[in-house]
């Protein structure tokens, strides 16, 4: 099935890619240095195409204990074990949801404008709007009224030089993380983003959610490192989505291959 393939394709990918991983972050950590050391920024400009510098698909710390309707969530999620492929919600075709692809291996881009920031996934393709407008964040009956959502209803402003964003209304089917740790619609996470430098962000989340949790989960700081134009640029055409795959998992590209398969197994009619 394609998006197994696909799935298997960037697996295989990224094997090598680490294999030979080493010398080419020592490259690009060069260079990363290098312009920062040169280079003035605007703080309150995110823009950019950024990658996590260490993926690890959490939010970086052991989870707090669960409280018994979070184990219940968890109940039943099988994470990724020593090369077997659980059952997390993205091996079905289903999204990521946040703050899962934000902690994910493929590039993000930031796009600033007037009144919302725009986060760009190269995973999924996928777009989240942080509203900068000073609309407040949904919370009582207009959060019931609004439903969960995969990305959930954020509302971001700036302290000082630090970008603060709150995220609540999360579908409780998304894994928080690869370990398949749960989060209910009534928590709410916040995000903090800071540029530290022309080439570096730092990120760091921590989740509330009481009613799965008996602590607030507060993350590790997380860095991102800016991607050079030259490693966005595929056959001349640079941007987040030139790259060599779409990263969509789409049910739709199953059906040829499902046909085919379907049509070895049928019986044929007798006399022919």
């Amino acid at each position: 099935m394609r998006c197994l393939t696909l799935m298997i394709v960037a697996l295989s990918v990224a094997a090598v890619a680490h294999a030979q991983g080493s010398d080419e972050k020592s490259k690009y950590k060069s260079r990363y240095d290098s312009q920062a050391d040169n280079k003035k920024f605007d703080p309150h400009d995110l823009s950019g195409i950024w990658q996590l510098t260490k993926n690890d698909h959490s939010l970086g710390t052991p989870a707090p204990a669960l409280t018994p309707a979070g184990q219940a969530a968890k109940a039943g999620r099988v994470p990724d074990a020593r090369g077997a492929i659980g059952n997390a919600p993205w091996y079905a075709c289903n999204p990521m949801g946040f703050p899962r692809l934000v902690n994910d291996d493929e590039p993000m881009e930031f796009i600033m404008t007037p009144n919302r920031i725009l986060q760009l996934f190269q995973s999924e393709h996928r777009v989240r709007m942080l509203w900068t407008d000073g609309r407040a964040l949904p919370s009582g009956e207009n959060l019931e009224n609004l439903g969960p959502a995969w990305y959930g209803h954020s509302v971001a402003k700036w302290n000082g030089n630090t970008l603060t964003v709150n995220t609540v209304g999360l579908d409780d089917r998304a894994w928080l993380d690869n370990a398949g740790n749960p989060k209910s619609f009534h928590a709410r996470i916040e995000e903090t983003w800071r540029r530290v430098d022309y080439n570096t962000l730092e990120l760091q989340m921590t989740l509330y959610d009481p009613e799965y949790y008996t602590a607030p989960y507060a993350g590790s700081k997380k860095i991102y490192k800016r991607t050079p134009d030259d490693a966005m640029t595929y056959f001349g055409w640079y941007g987040l989505f030139a790259g060599i795959t779409e990263s969509i998992c789409a049910p739709m590209n199953e059906v040829e291959g499902y046909n085919k398969f379907r049509d070895l197994g049928r019986e044929k009619p007798v006399g022919r």
